[in-house]
């Protein structure tokens, strides 16, 4: 059975739960994105939820969605599909959701109010796009990408046992 994660805002006017396979809080994204929205330490935590059960509770619509522009290596940009949610009134980083798997909700760690394991390893990816400040806690059993890890976060909870069915 999944484990159900609830989640809120900092200011209280966004509560949400949501079942989640893969609860452990190892994969730290270093992308400007992430770094400028929802790292207080140079990098945000999603964790793998599902959509589906998910209820939300946004007292008098308080949850905005901002979706990035992406500066693609030539310069150019292009509007990310991915949403993030947050709340309007106090800033909090809540859920990211892309329409391309429109059956998983990637919840910001951060948010999570549900007990959550810790992970005797993490993942260090977009660390190409981290800032000069920002120096990276990596353990003897971390893996650090420049961009992203072909292995998805269910692969990985899967290969160490940490799936939860």
């Amino acid at each position: 059975m999944p484990m159900t994660l609830e989640g809120s805002c900092r200011c209280g006017a966004v509560r949400f739960t949501c079942d989640s396979h893969t609860p452990q809080p190892y994969q730290r994204c270093y992308c400007s994105i992430c770094c400028k929205t929802a790292g207080g330490g140079g990098y945000a935590i999603n964790l793998g939820a599902l959509t589906k059960g998910m209820q939300v509770h946004d007292r008098d619509g308080a949850i905005a969605v901002y979706r990035a522009e992406v500066r693609e290596d030539d310069g150019s940009c292009v509007l990310s599909t991915a949403e993030r949610n947050f709340c309007s009134r106090c800033a909090t980083a809540l859920w990211l959701f892309s329409p391309e798997w429109p059956e998983l909700i990637h919840p910001f760690a951060s948010c999570i109010d549900s007990k959550l394991p810790a992970p005797r390893s993490s993942v260090h990816l977009m660390l190409r796009f981290k800032p000069d400040w920002v120096v990276p806690e990596i353990g003897p059993e971390d893996a650090c990408f420049d961009l992203y890890p072909e292995q998805s976060i269910e692969a990985w909870h899967r290969e160490r046992g940490l799936f939860v069915d």
